[in-house]
């Protein structure tokens, strides 16, 4: 699902983001059981919402190293 009625003081840039000049993706809840996923220099374009389960995984599996290039 796509949003663009998100509050702008509520995103969170990653940890794992270094001084990227504003060019990360950033996150923020939404209600208990969703998180939003945005591109921090063009938010106009909206976020993707997805469950925090699914997005909890998928940081796990990048952390263990799961995607490759």
């Amino acid at each position: 699902m796509m949003r663009h009625d998100l509050p702008e003081g509520n995103w969170r840039k990653s940890s794992y983001s270094a001084d990227t000049h504003g060019q990360c993706i950033e996150y923020q809840p939404v209600g208990a059981h969703s998180i939003a996923v945005g591109d921090s220099k063009n938010r106009a374009k909206g976020a993707f919402v997805f469950p925090v389960t699914s997005w909890t995984a998928f940081v796990e599996a990048a952390k263990a190293g799961e995607f490759h290039q």
